[in-house]
């Protein structure tokens, strides 16, 4: 069985600000809400970068929104492979979503 060697993450403070917010995003209260504004952005689930560019963290957790900070501002301000921890926290969440979700918001989930 593969097992991943551990990557230190060397800017904690804004990782863990950034990973919250997403654990948030995906929390199950929320994570309908997020997947309504893929939809509306015409945005699909695994496009992270579309995510950060179009502020759905901030539309979606209000606790992260009233902290002053955006999610791409937070992102930009990591090393890169702290950037890559948060993409596969992000792209893990995308693939734990609730199968009921899954099929309800199916365009969102599809790649070709």
């Amino acid at each position: 069985m593969f097992e991943q060697a551990p990557v230190k993450v060397e800017r904690e403070k804004e990782f863990k600000q950034l990973k919250s917010a997403l654990e948030r995003v995906f929390a199950r209260e929320q994570v309908e809400k997020f997947l309504r504004q893929l939809g509306k952005k015409s945005i699909k689930a695994r496009e992270f970068e579309q995510v950060l560019d179009k502020k759905l963290v901030e539309a979606v957790d209000q606790q992260f929104t009233g902290s002053g900070e955006t999610a791409r501002k937070l992102y930009d301000s990591l090393a890169l492979s702290d950037q890559g921890l948060i993409r596969e926290f992000y792209l893990s969440s995308v693939d734990q979503v609730d199968s009921e979700l899954r099929r309800k918001y199916q365009k969102l989930f599809t790649y070709y």
